[in-house]
């Protein structure tokens, strides 16, 4: 029904390196910045839109998940989603290719690793237990002793404020992974009484604010009903549906 929505073979690639271009560019630029002798609005608009990135590239990695970030090649497809997964947090791309089948597989019940178990079910509760999926045992062990690492390399070898490391490039992913557990699972699925096999729910935002939270996964009964399409095809699919 929606292969007239299935964009052209190259716009995946083009897009998800378009992201990776501008999460890149940003952080130099960022990273140089002298925070001192800018304004505090400045500095919170430039952290909102590196929290913006941020998620745009786990959103890159959730489309190679789904095979359409480069369709017609798998190597090119999976070698940008791990590029991307690795950009975003230094997480496993396979890990988390497994995680997320797991959660169209079974929505809702027990064994969806981003499912509430009724006892975590409130938001703060429920966004600690999606982490902690994500993040078992020795994994958040090895993630803290990475990221040490990579501040030790940035503020001693390349004389990197720590400052700056924090607000623009630590905090934007600790923001990120709120902002995705808001808009693409506590939202889309908190509902007890979703009348569909998805246990799933879309939002009613219009595009733009839609576009703004969470690249379009709002309309999260779409992504599930039509998995095969990226992120910019769900507003097609609401449109269709509503």
């Amino acid at each position: 029904m929606f292969s007239r929505y299935r964009p052209f073979p190259l716009t995946g690639i083009f897009v998800a390196l378009v992201i990776v271009a501008l999460w890149l560019s940003s952080l130099v630029w960022l990273l140089r910045v002298d925070i001192a002798q800018v304004n505090l609005l400045w500095i919170f608009v430039a952290l909102l839109g590196r929290t913006y990135i941020q998620t745009g590239l786990f959103i890159v990695a959730h489309d190679a998940i789904h095979g359409v970030v480069m369709p017609g090649d798998r190597r090119i497809n999976h070698g940008i989603g791990r590029l991307a997964v690795t950009l975003y947090a230094l997480l496993s791309y396979q890990k988390l290719a497994i995680n997320h089948w797991r959660h169209h597989r079974y929505p809702g019940q027990a064994q969806d690793p981003d499912f509430h178990d009724g006892i975590h079910r409130s938001l703060a509760l429920w966004y600690l237990k999606f982490m902690a999926g994500y993040l078992k045992g020795g994994d958040q062990a090895v993630l803290v002793l990475k990221l040490v690492v990579i501040v030790l390399i940035f503020t001693i070898g390349f004389q990197i404020p720590v400052s700056n490391l924090g607000l623009f490039w630590l905090l934007p992913i600790v923001l990120s992974s709120m902002q995705l557990f808001l808009f693409g699972t506590y939202l889309p699925h908190r509902s007890e009484r979703s009348a569909n096999h998805h246990c799933a729910t879309s939002s009613n935002y219009p595009l733009l604010l839609s576009l703004l939270t969470c690249y379009y996964f709002g309309y999260h009964w779409e992504h599930h009903e039509y998995p095969h399409l990226p992120w910019y095809s769900l507003p097609a699919a609401r449109q269709l549906n509503s």
